[in-house]
């Protein structure tokens, strides 16, 4: 077997034109291969963890029948005891409290629909991080009577501008329909323009005055743990301490983004295998060719003696090791362009408008999980050993007497 595998080391060399063809192809395809399925991770990546970061968090604890309505009148049952539940469950890093009102906000420019939610900033920032995308003005610090931090792109639908004044139209506790005032301090802009053009933040003491909420009631819980992973560990702990309200994690909120996360793997692993059935291809067509310039050769050593096994171990092992020099080039110069455009980012900002309505930056960092590198060489190794078998089993159909006579 040793001098068989030296044999197939040597003919792979006999042509360096075509063997360098195929060991180019083969980096390509890897390269651009794991290069798209690192844009389509990454993509998703932003996405979830904007939507985490700004509005879903880890998970939310809801009256049951909050989220089917939204009326402000559907609180969080037992409030105190819920509060007294999170405190004492370690994997909760931070949590906020919040009352959320649909309301319609108006000026000279107009009215738009909108939902204030009111926080408690010192908390809310724990939580979220919409005061790092400030991008005028600040973040409930200047102003004392009514301040309000919104969305750019309503700003920009109302024409406001920091200090402007908007008046505010909503529900109040018992169904009356009430106005208020609120002074805007701080604009905001994350990757989602669908959110900013739609909510207001405002402080949760001044809307508990402007709906008479007066003991402390809220509608909606956002927590945090150390990590995302420990969404689902927090979720089950509080279901089974709070059986009153709703708690959901941020995929169960949000069950598309739940299920594009789920489905990514897949995906791209049937991605993968197209591109490596392409390359396939191209290594059986280069593979036969070297088979039937060397017609006579092989015919000669089969009348002399060599196995038909030898003979088909031969040319699988020319197709393996041309594989084996190609792939770790393409895992490299995958490895090394993906790591440089997750710190450095790719501009997508001429499709800026259509990403952000779908709550991705314009900025695109490339991601890859370190498991996909392993499975991509698997994969690789797969389809050489496949494609190997198509030129074996024509060398092998070869007749030594034919084969000899052949020019």
């Amino acid at each position: 077997m040793k001098e068989i595998i030296k044999i197939a080391w040597r003919n792979i060399w006999r042509n360096k034109l075509r063997s360098s063809v195929v060991i180019i192809s083969i980096v390509l395809g890897i390269w651009s291969g794991l290069f798209i399925m690192a844009m389509t991770y990454g993509l998703n990546e932003q996405r979830i963890n904007g939507a985490i970061t700004t509005t879903l968090s880890h998970g939310q604890i809801h009256n049951p029948k909050f989220l089917s309505d939204q009326t402000i009148n559907d609180t969080i049952l037992y409030r105190l005891a819920v509060i007294t539940s999170i405190n004492t469950i370690p994997q909760v890093k931070a949590y906020s409290e919040r009352i959320i009102s649909p309301g319609m906000v108006a000026n000279a420019k107009g009215t738009f629909g909108t939902q204030l939610t009111g926080i408690d900033p010192q908390n809310e920032i724990k939580v979220t991080e919409i005061y790092n995308h400030l991008i005028e003005g600040t973040y409930f610090t200047k102003i004392k009577r009514n301040p309000a931090v919104i969305g750019k792109k309503l700003a920009d639908k109302m024409k406001i501008k920091i200090n402007s004044k908007i008046i505010v139209t909503l529900q109040n506790s018992v169904g009356d329909l009430v106005n208020a005032a609120f002074r805007v301090e701080g604009i905001f802009k994350t990757q989602n323009t669908t959110f900013d053009g739609s909510t207001i933040f405002v402080r949760k003491d001044d809307l508990a005055k402007i709906v008479d909420f007066k003991n402390g009631e809220i509608n909606e819980i956002a927590y945090v743990g150390n990590s995302l992973e420990q969404a689902s560990i927090i979720a089950e702990k509080l279901k089974l301490k709070d059986k009153n309200n709703k708690t959901e994690t941020w995929d169960e909120i949000s069950p598309e983004l739940g299920y594009a996360q789920e489905m990514m793997s897949t995906f791209l692993i049937i991605f993968m295998l197209i591109v490596l059935a392409a390359l396939s291809f191209g290594i059986i067509n280069s593979m036969l060719m070297a088979v039937l310039e060397r017609k006579k050769e092989l015919g000669m050593l089969m009348a002399v003696g060599m196995k038909k096994q030898k003979v088909f171990a031969m040319i699988t092992f020319e197709t393996v090791f041309l594989t084996m020099l190609a792939a770790p080039l393409g895992l490299l110069l995958s490895y090394l362009s993906i790591e440089y455009y997750s710190t450095h980012g790719i501009d997508l900002s001429m499709f800026s408008s259509g990403l952000e309505s779908l709550g991705i930056a314009a900025i695109m960092y490339t991601y890859l999980p370190r498991e996909m590198y392993v499975n991509v060489t698997l994969l690789t190794l797969l389809v050489a050993f496949i494609s190997s078998l198509f030129p074996a089993r024509r060398a092998l159909k070869l007749n030594p007497a034919e084969a000899i006579k052949s020019l």
